[in-house]
């Protein structure tokens, strides 16, 4: 096996593909980066079991100078192959894998031998067969992996809740991700879906990945499901994710229908106040801030304390207050996840009670896309 490339193509499809590979898998040979080269080109494939990426290098597009010498397929330590190929350097380099799996890596005047493995005994990629595929619009979805997975929890002890939960009934795709304490939803309206119904639940840390190889040039995402994997395609990169096994916990129960206090903020205006109050909650044991409404003022007040530091109070505007008077206190960094995932727009904060969840959506668009936050009890 041996071609040449340019370098910076090469790169590229080498750290998207490295996101799936980790030094901590127990299958040795998942710690190493599979090339094959073929007539169509040159694919990248990493596991660690959970997640695979495999990448394709056209060996037709002009800007990848891709020359395949003779083909054949080798499996390189990931680690020291990617560092290597930073810091080669010329534009170019080539690969040549010589007997006993050798491979020598050149680029002007400089040359590595490293030590491959046999590309035979590296696990094969699963089979997704579906018919059946969703296709969305590569910022769409982006936005809605953003804006779910930061709710999904980091907790082992309910590993079904460290994923967000995908429905597709009826050309409405409903995501949700919940870690007990707050809750993300967003629901989609799909222009021309599939006639399958899906009910699956992705890890969060897959759709974390996933979303960073979406980039502005990718105008579509596929996704297809089997019994226990889904395949997302992008461009001519292919992304496997293993899905959750178990029944997600029925969340629609617990977003509130009816609100007591209502008030309508600038998000961004909003999550500076927060930001400036939670630099000095931060410091207390409890990391608590506390909100105060009072309709008949049209006063609203936020305040963080740390009693080893002292405490901020500021006046917030909002836009509009109804209902009855309200002092809640909730944890300021849920509170500004929530608030970025909703960028540059107007929000709708509804309130029943002091220790019941509330719940904040745009105020233009508030059916499909919902943020909920458990308070906190501070007596």
């Amino acid at each position: 096996m041996k071609f040449t490339i340019n370098r910076a193509a090469f790169l590229k499809e080498l750290n998207n593909v490295s996101r799936a590979i980790s030094s901590k898998t127990t299958i040795p040979i998942l710690t190493g980066l599979k090339l094959v080269a073929d007539d169509s080109g040159l694919t990248l494939t990493g596991s660690d079991a959970d997640i695979s990426i495999e990448a394709l290098i056209h060996a037709d597009d002009p800007d990848n100078q891709l020359a395949i010498e003779s083909t054949g397929a080798i499996v390189l330590p990931a680690r020291f192959f990617g560092d290597i190929v930073k810091r080669l350097p010329e534009d170019n380099m080539t690969l040549d894998v010589t007997e006993g799996f050798q491979t020598e890596i050149t680029s002007g005047s400089a040359s590595f031998t490293i030590n491959g493995l046999d590309a035979n005994n590296y696990p094969r990629l699963p089979e997704i067969d579906a018919t059946d595929a969703i296709t969305l619009s590569g910022d769409v979805f982006r936005e809605l992996i953003n804006q779910t997975v930061i709710a999904v929890s980091t907790q082992e002890s309910r590993p079904i809740l460290t994923g967000v939960h995908f429905t597709l009934v009826d050309d409405q795709l409903l995501a949700v991700a919940t870690d007990s304490h707050r809750l993300s939803q967003r629901k989609i309206t799909l222009p021309k879906s599939a006639s399958a119904t899906y009910d699956v639940i992705i890890p969060g840390k897959s759709l974390t990945e996933l979303s960073r190889m979406i980039s502005d040039d990718n105008p579509d995402v596929e996704m297809r499901l089997s019994d226990n994997q889904v395949l997302f395609t992008i461009g001519d990169s292919l992304f496997y994710s293993r899905l959750l096994e178990g029944n997600y916990p029925d969340t629609s129960r617990l977003i509130p229908k009816e609100a007591t206090t209502s008030a309508e903020f600038d998000a961004k205006s909003l999550l500076a106040s927060v930001e400036r109050a939670s630099l000095l909650s931060h410091e207390s044991r409890n990391n608590v801030v506390k909100l105060t409404l009072n309709s008949a003022d049209a006063k609203a007040t936020i305040f963080g304390n740390s009693p080893d530091v002292g405490n901020v109070e500021e006046d917030l505007t909002p836009k509009e207050l109804t209902g009855d008077e309200l002092e809640i206190s909730f944890n300021p960094d849920y509170m500004k996840d929530a608030l970025r995932s909703f960028g540059q727009t107007e929000i709708r904060i509804a309130f029943t009670s002091p220790l019941r969840p509330f719940t904040l959506v745009p105020t233009e668009d508030s059916e499909n896309f919902i943020q909920l936050i458990t308070p906190v009890r501070t007596f």
